[in-house]
């Protein structure tokens, strides 16, 4: 094993350390130190985030496929009741088993959809709302499986009390300090895009998010789950394009506030892409006016290498505003601090 991927490893286990999940972060630090080649035959010389979250995905989903019953008697997904902190031996072997296909997995970037993430971007929505008192046309980037643009359907349960309607999805202790909860949000179009959207109605799809969920967290779990029977109610539409091209030709429209957001989702970027999505962004803004206001909400790392690095939460307000920091949180979204 290289020093690179190495560090790589232990890197991500200080994450998931940090952001809760014992089990991921003991799972790491043993792969970290593994004088075998189980890892390194898998990953190579990716050691970014995005491919050790690839890696402990694709074999989270040969778990949920039952397709690994000596590891999946470790994993509370799967209803194992074994110690979570002890399933490196299995999981190892479950590497070495699948590698070809773990690694062809490596292929495609996580998809997370995080649905604690919509704690900040639903105050960040509020935040529009509350300046243009006209209804929302939403867009989303790296859409996924579209299950945040449904965030306005969420419950949100702060210090001070709740946020929306009695739901299946609940964000517990989501919101230290208030956003503009006394704006009204309306909500007129849902639409999105990913290079791979998926559709929250199919089982296939459903695993593939879940794998990206830690299997620890079951507060994650039960917000993912609850977030599918929310998309059966509420339509959403994503389509198959990246992001730049999603933004071709999107302008103002007389009457709503178009917002675009997206979360956690630039890192997986190139920087062409990157230049190309803002210069669009900034093409929609110059022609923003006060009957059609356009916005842009992101909620994203300052450090694209580290997940457990602080977010922030940015809205730019067109015509006429500049760009403000509303609030932080951990990379889930949970707690988001408003400022």
């Amino acid at each position: 094993m290289t020093g690179a991927l190495r560090r790589g490893l232990l890197a991500q286990a200080g994450a998931c350390a940090e952001l809760g999940s014992p089990m991921y972060a003991e799972l790491l630090a043993r792969a970290a130190d593994d004088p075998g080649t189980a890892v390194a035959d898998v990953l190579g010389d990716r050691t970014g985030p995005g491919f050790v979250l690839g890696m402990l995905g694709a074999v989270h989903r040969l778990v949920l496929e039952g397709r690994a019953p000596g590891l999946a008697a470790h994993y509370p997904t799967a209803g194992g009741a074994k110690d979570p902190l002890a399933a490196w031996p299995a999981f190892r072997d479950a590497l070495v088993e699948h590698a070809p296909e773990v690694r062809a997995g490596l292929a495609d970037p996580p998809q997370t959809n995080e649905v604690g993430r919509a704690a900040p971007l639903i105050g960040g929505l509020l935040a529009v709302a509350a300046a243009t008192g006209l209804p929302v046309r939403l867009l989303e980037l790296g859409a996924s499986a579209g299950l945040n643009l449904r965030a306005d359907h969420f419950r949100i349960l702060h210090e001070g009390g709740a946020y929306g309607p009695e739901a299946g999805v609940v964000l517990e202790d989501a919101w230290r300090g208030l956003p503009r909860v006394d704006a009204r949000l309306v909500i007129v179009e849902r639409r999105g895009c990913d290079l791979n959207p998926l559709d929250p109605a199919s089982p296939e799809a459903r695993r593939r998010l879940l794998s990206y969920v830690w299997p620890d967290q079951a507060a994650r779990v039960a917000r993912l789950r609850a977030a599918f029977a929310v998309a059966e109610r509420v339509p959403a539409t994503v389509v198959r394009a990246g992001a730049a091209e999603f933004l071709d030709g999107v302008a103002p429209r007389e009457g709503v506030a178009t917002v675009v957001w997206h979360s956690t989702m630039q890192a997986y970027l190139s920087p062409d892409e990157s230049a190309r999505v803002l210069a669009r962004l900034e093409q929609a803004g110059a022609a923003a006016t006060a009957d059609a206001p356009f916005a842009h909400l992101s909620f994203e790392g300052p450090d694209a290498s580290r997940l457990d690095a602080a977010h922030v939460l940015t809205l730019r307000l067109w015509p006429d505003g500049g760009p403000a920091i509303l609030a932080e949180g951990p990379s889930h979204g949970l707690p988001t601090t408003w400022r």
